[in-house]
């Protein structure tokens, strides 16, 4: 039989196990949207703490308050901080205490940090590395594909594939034999997810339409002004 005061003693050490704190850890943090993603965090000794500049605003600092952080400052050079998209900035923490920021341009954009007297770990990363919350990402632009090559004075039909919603702009460049190609105007059209069947090369506001040969440049652009690479294609327009 196990002796009562075993089985007590077994019994504080399983409950003070449990009640015990989770150890802190390296911290990754998102900076958009006129905030941290946690503005209350917790390292132990050692560990550090990186930023990440997600967006879609990054006209943000992280500047060290008083009493414990006076000194540091992500944009130590410049009162109009500006970064891009991805940008990072990691601190290291070895005493222990309580350290406040703030953006020196919005003071709503603030955090704190507690470091413990507990040795850490510098090493392990269990925050992931937070995600752009902006598009960076250019539209595709394929699948493009000429009714007729010779269009009449009423243009001919163009059909193109997006990826994702867009603008598509065409520039025409009329070719000639000899001398380099002229501008010869554009047109634009609104795009949606998957194939798009369009006028191309008619007469309207910013074509003439004139007969010729014409080299034409293709781009898309999305919403978040991504521009797809530019396409090419020829057609001639003949004369009515």
């Amino acid at each position: 039989m196990v002796p009562r005061l075993l089985v007590a003693a077994v019994g504080l050490l399983v409950a003070l196990a449990l009640a015990a704190p989770a150890g802190a850890a390296n911290r990754r943090i998102a900076i958009g949207d006129y905030r941290w993603s946690d503005p209350d965090i917790h390292v132990d000794l050692g560990e550090h703490v990186t930023w990440y500049w997600v967006g879609p605003d990054t006209m943000h600092s992280v500047t060290g308050d008083p009493p414990n952080a006076v000194g540091i400052d992500s944009d130590p050079q410049t009162s109009l901080p500006k970064h891009r998209i991805g940008d990072s900035f990691r601190l290291e923490f070895n005493t222990p205490g309580t350290y406040s920021f703030t953006c020196k341009l919005h003071s709503a954009v603030h955090g704190t940090i507690t470091v413990s007297d507990t040795p850490g770990d510098p090493v392990s990363e269990p925050d992931p590395v937070p995600a752009s919350s902006v598009d960076l990402k250019a539209p595709a632009l394929r699948g493009l594909g000429l009714a007729d090559t010779v269009a009449h004075h009423r243009g001919t039909r163009l059909r193109f594939a997006l990826d994702e919603r867009g603008k598509v702009d065409a520039e025409f460049y009329r070719r000639h034999r000899d001398g380099p190609r002229e501008y010869a105007g554009y047109q634009q059209w609104e795009g949606h997810v998957g194939y798009n069947d369009v006028r191309i090369a008619a007469p309207g506001k910013h074509f003439d339409g004139d007969p010729g040969r014409y080299l034409v440049v293709l781009r898309a652009t999305d919403r978040s002004s991504n521009t797809s690479e530019a396409r090419k294609i020829r057609l001639a327009i003949r004369p009515r």
